[in-house]
């Protein structure tokens, strides 16, 4: 044990404008210029990640590309290689790890280092040997921000207290006031609802929110959580409990051209082919699928607002693995979309949940009996030789029904927050380090 009470225990590493670094660091004739990296070549995509160039002049994430181009008209769009990012950040991950052990991946961009007591005394050398290793492996263009604290949450506040490539040192001892002046949105787990609740209580500040008790901030939170984050907020460490998976799903934005209702269906079907794969290698059963088909319909001319518009859809089946079962129940939600939908979709999303493993099932007598039952035990093997053959020979070896590619492809290899995708997520894909997508629009 350290006699230093507040002694960094973690270290947390957050990379800077991660995938328009990443275009930068495989194309030189990128670096130094704003870019933005967009889920499609369309003007009508938003942009996932933009360069710190571009952030600097006014884009931020998430901004719509055409609003983008009117800040910048000279910004440079690329369509994004899910695929290439995963590659490069296990490459990032082994350089790290000659230079300390990796404890938590939290997303593609993140990770997290426990420290021993004599790297806690000395964690900005270590910070910076990270840091120069990173720069001789790859490339400058590709930094990162790096906090280090007795806790996780606090040392991920410090990463982000300092972008880009920042390097900060938080101790307990030095709050509240070192972070006074931070708002309470740009704390780690903060979401809207979380605020409500917190205003609610009276707290609007950080200042406020260090002054509560455990049991306050238990209450405001409803549950065990809030005291698990008053602790780490105070540098005391609160593990999570270990989460179960909860559901397999993929989502699309189509692009106009894909806003039929043939090529609506086209897309979930596929959607659902890349959740069911997933299931299957977790070697996990669904007994539920939710279709939901999402737009926007202006409001009005003069504002240019806009309404969400959403209709959802849920089936339920008997605990299954096989693709004729998804299939045939997405098939219902899609003939009741086309009876009941009234407006043009613009986004579908497909989601199995009610997730169990063989061991969790406790099956029904007569199900087992069943004609149903020996179909689905003979689609099971159907299913997982399709599988088979899809990963030896390609994504588009074998599908149910007519398989045309969506526009933007890697579909099922979307890099969202805490899932990074795996190598069979990327059937389909073709991309290269060299073959970056310039957009045309």
């Amino acid at each position: 044990m350290s006699d230093n009470p507040h002694l960094p225990e973690r270290l947390y590493l957050d990379f800077d404008s991660f995938f328009a670094s990443a275009e930068q660091y495989f194309n030189p004739d990128l670096r130094g210029k704003p870019i933005g990296v967009v889920a499609l070549d369309s003007a009508h995509t938003g942009c996932i990640a933009v360069s710190r160039e571009a952030k600097a002049l006014g884009v931020k994430n998430n901004m719509p590309a055409r609003e983008a181009r009117a800040i910048l008209p000279e910004m440079t769009f690329v369509v994004a290689r899910p695929d290439v990012y995963v590659r490069l950040h296990k490459r990032i991950l082994a350089v790290i790890e000659t230079v300390v052990p990796i404890q938590h991946v939290r997303s593609i961009d993140e990770v997290v280092c426990a420290l021993l007591p004599s790297e806690g005394r000395q964690c900005l050398v270590l910070a910076k040997r990270i840091k120069t290793a990173l720069a001789r492996e790859f490339s400058p263009v590709l930094t990162c921000s790096i906090g280090m604290a007795p806790t996780e949450l606090l040392a991920k506040i410090a990463a982000e207290r300092h972008k880009p490539n920042g390097t900060l040192v938080l101790d307990p001892a030095m709050l509240p006031a070192q972070l006074a002046d931070l708002k309470l949105g740009k704390l780690p787990g903060l979401g809207e609802g979380m605020m409500t609740r917190l205003a609610a209580a009276g707290v609007h500040d950080f200042n406020g929110l260090w002054a509560l008790a455990p049991k306050q901030a238990r209450a405001i939170w409803g549950n065990v959580e809030g005291e698990r984050f008053w602790h780490e907020l105070h540098g005391t460490h609160a593990p999570r409990a270990a989460t179960r998976k909860r559901m397999f799903g993929h989502s699309r934005v189509l692009p106009s051209n894909w806003r039929t209702p043939d090529k609506v269906e086209d897309c979930a079907r596929q959607l659902l082919a890349g959740a069911a794969r997933r299931l299957r290698r977790a070697d996990l059963r669904a007994s539920r699928l939710s279709l939901s088909l999402r737009s926007q319909r202006l409001r009005s001319t003069r504002t240019k607002s806009a309404e969400a518009l959403r209709w959802n859809w849920e089936g339920q089946f008997q605990p299954s693995r096989d693709d004729r079962s998804f299939v045939r129940s997405l098939g219902q939600g899609l003939a009741e979309a086309r009876r009941h939908l009234t407006f043009t979709p613009h986004a579908v999303s497909v989601v199995l949940h009610g997730l169990d493993g063989d061991a969790d099932i406790t099956g029904d007598l007569f199900d087992m009996m069943s004609n149903d039952a020996s179909d689905r035990a003979r689609w099971e093997t159907i299913s997982d030789t399709m599988d088979q053959v899809r990963a030896r020979f390609g994504g588009k070896a074998l599908s149910l029904g007519a398989h045309e590619t969506v526009p933007g492809g890697y579909v099922g290899g979307k890099i969202a927050f805490g899932r990074i995708p795996e190598a069979a997520d990327f059937e389909d894909a073709t991309g290269a380090d060299e073959d970056t997508h310039f957009c045309t629009f």
